[in-house]
């Protein structure tokens, strides 16, 4: 199923060429099925886990930063390992937690919310997770080793991530991870974006899909297109580490302000890639839980384009105190202005969707609804920013903290916690506790605000960012204890929603299909879904292509019969086989990568030398990566096919199928 099979090309008595396998893994369950998996559910699911595991980890992180700043001139850090857990707690909350997080549900729900069997490109999909995998291990490696964790900030300014700041090797771990991450999200982002284009099912035009999928589409577009800026920028930090050229070594003629202009022209669109799924969550579950349809539909969708196109032009209102100009610093304060627009157009959409609706107060809905009014509230904060005048006030102070955490945490968090609990029935078949799924929403909710509010305080009273500590004449001490006691409030309450979640994935009750009454097609599935998703793929009639079959029982049950037939007649159900390549591929890259980023030259010097251990390591992997992604296109897209019994339970599989 890698896209379209190769015998659709075919001319007439032309004949597919027999695909080069050496092995081909067919375990079902174990480690080994993880490892070869192209299912879309099991790598959405692979994603989703990382994300959490990291979300324990950067929490973890958010709490030793909260125990330092909790009273004046503490000693609990020291200034070099407050450094390294406010770089490692920035870098892994943007991209080993939300954006993961953001995959997993692109991976698990956008396929059957379509219509379709898996993604287009299933080996290129499990690829990108690995890759990911790889590259958030790399990020975390110096953690173990003498060099310490990257120390730059999570935005990685030049000069501090040159060598004469930065000797160590951690540096090079934080920028070979960063590549490798983007790697993956470019690879994941262009397989969306065909599967949405090319595999939705008949009947599902544009204009029916559901608002989450067109999220899907909107950041997949601003990941393959915001990714090459900083891909650059990186490229370029390391070769003036390694190889002593000058795009950022100012004594030599470098420029550190281009690392700012390349950073943050990703950066900001990076913002909405992770906004948007949120805002395509937020945008199932309303209409959901209200029992209407989402108000507005067209607006929806057209204010999340406007959001995506914008979100390019804004990045220098990140620079407001470089100096770039009055016309510049006018230019960038009315986009931003301007991108507030449709985002605010969003929200009025949110809010005719619940007007007069029958809302039903379960989890996800409440959490929905702490989603707005928390983003709202950050929103709000970044408008005032586009006010030059206003923004070099607030510029580096804990104003800006506040901001950013109300839009990431109360809005993205919120939105993911939702659904979670939302998509968990569907996933997983059990139902989760509402008593202990509202308890951890109101110690979240709670936490989260006693921790950020008093940030807009602190900031407009001037203490800075990024200080592992201050006097305690400067009048800050109330504000940073009471910040310190909500971030151990809202960790009891994300303790909470984890270990319901854990205890509902083993020992929850058991629910029937779609017991939310929802509107879209995954709900049309047996929970948790076979591995084939739909034993006939849909025909969409409606725009809530599910709600539409509950209400025309009889006339779908005749299609499907009919579509059931020509599968048959085609040989079944086709699905693609497993694969070892795109996991050995990735291990290939680990070994070049820790060549490149960990390994010491041959030479003794601070000079970049390059040949010795590094060189040989590096080409190892890049071999071990070479070989393995000739086997896997050597494949080809053989397959093998499903044929089912009525009840929808496998009678048989062909594995001489063929193409």
């Amino acid at each position: 199923m890698e896209a379209l099979a190769k015998s659709d090309f075919l001319a007439k008595g032309e004949t597919a060429a027999k695909p080069l396998v050496l092995w081909r893994p067919t375990a079902k369950t174990g480690l080994l099925s993880w490892l070869t998996t192209v299912d879309h559910k099991k790598i959405g699911f692979l994603y989703g886990i990382s994300g959490l595991f990291f979300f324990i980890f950067g929490g973890f992180e958010a709490l030793l930063i909260r125990i330092q700043l909790a009273v004046p001139n503490n000693s609990f850090l020291t200034s070099a390992q407050y450094s390294e857990m406010f770089t490692m707690h920035g870098t892994t909350m943007i991209f080993l937690v939300v954006m993961p997080m953001g995959a997993a549900f692109f991976n698990f729900i956008m396929p059957l919310q379509i219509g379709a069997r898996d993604v287009a490109f299933p080996r290129l999909n499990a690829f990108s997770f690995w890759t990911f995998a790889v590259g958030a291990v790399i990020l975390n490696l110096g953690w173990f080793m003498k060099d310490g964790a990257p120390d730059a900030g999570w935005f990685g300014y030049a000069p501090l991530t040159t060598r004469h700041f930065s000797p160590t090797h951690a540096i090079d771990m934080w920028v070979m991870g960063l590549q490798l991450l983007g790697v993956a999200s470019i690879a994941a982002a262009l397989n969306f974006i065909v599967t949405i284009i090319n595999m939705r099912a008949p009947g599902m035009t544009m204009m029916r899909l559901p608002v989450f999928t067109w999220m899907t589409l909107f950041t997949s577009f601003l990941i393959v297109l915001s990714f090459p800026a900083i891909t650059i920028a990186l490229v370029e930090i390391m070769m003036d580490r390694l190889f002593g050229t000058n795009f950022f070594e100012v004594s030599n003629g470098g420029l550190p302000i281009l690392w700012q202009h390349l950073f943050w022209i990703f950066g900001h669109p990076e913002v909405y890639i992770l906004i948007l799924p949120a805002m395509g969550i937020i945008s199932e579950i309303l209409p959901t839980f209200s029992r209407k349809p989402l108000f507005g539909y067209p607006i929806v969708v057209f204010s999340g384009a406007s959001i995506g196109f914008l979100g390019f032009g804004v990045w220098s209102h990140h620079m407001f105190t470089t100096g770039m100009g009055t016309t510049a610093t006018a230019a960038f304060a009315l986009m931003t202005m301007a991108i507030a627009v449709p985002t605010g157009v969003k929200i009025f959409n949110w809010i005719g969707t619940l007007w007069n609706g029958h809302l039903t107060m379960r989890t996800p809905m409440i959490f929905a609804i702490g989603f707005l009014w928390m983003f709202m509230i950050g929103g709000l904060s970044g408008v005032m920013h586009s006010a030059a005048p206003s923004d070099a006030e607030q510029h580096g102070s804990y104003f800006i903290v506040a901001h950013f955490h109300y839009v990431l945490i109360g809005g993205s968090l919120f939105a993911l916690f939702a659904g979670i609990h939302y998509w968990f029935p569907l996933m997983f078949g059990r139902k989760v506790s509402e008593f202990w799924g509202k308890t951890s929403f109101w110690f979240v909710f709670v936490g989260f605000n006693v921790t950020f509010f008093p940030m807009h305080f602190l900031g407009m009273e001037g203490m800075p960012r990024r200080t592992f500590t201050y006097d305690g004449d400067m009048g800050w001490n109330v504000g940073n204890m009471t910040a310190t006691i909500g971030a151990f409030i809202l960790a009891i309450g994300v303790a909470i929603y984890f270990l319901t979640m854990i205890y509902t994935f083993f020992k929850g009750e058991k629910t029937s299909k779609d017991p939310w009454d929802a509107r879209t097609l995954e709900w049309s599935l047996p929970n948790p879904p076979p591995e084939y998703n739909f034993k006939v793929i849909p025909t969409v009639h409606a725009r809530d292509g599910w709600w539409y079959e509950k209400r025309h029982t009889e006339e779908i049950q005749k299609e499907q019969a009919e579509h059931a037939k020509e599968d048959e007649a085609h040989g079944g159900i086709h699905m693609p086989y497993q694969s070892i390549y795109p996991f050995l591929a990735s291990v290939g890259i680990l070994i070049g990568a820790l060549g490149v980023a960990v390994i010491d030259p041959a030479s003794t010097t601070q000079d970049p030398g390059f040949w010795g251990p590094k060189v040989a390591v590096t080409i190892l992997g890049g071999l071990i990566m070479f070989v393995s992604v000739v086997l896997w296109a050597l494949e080809g897209n053989d397959g093998y096919h499903i044929h089912l019994n009525e009840d929808g339970s496998i009678k048989s599989e062909d594995h001489h199928a063929g193409h």
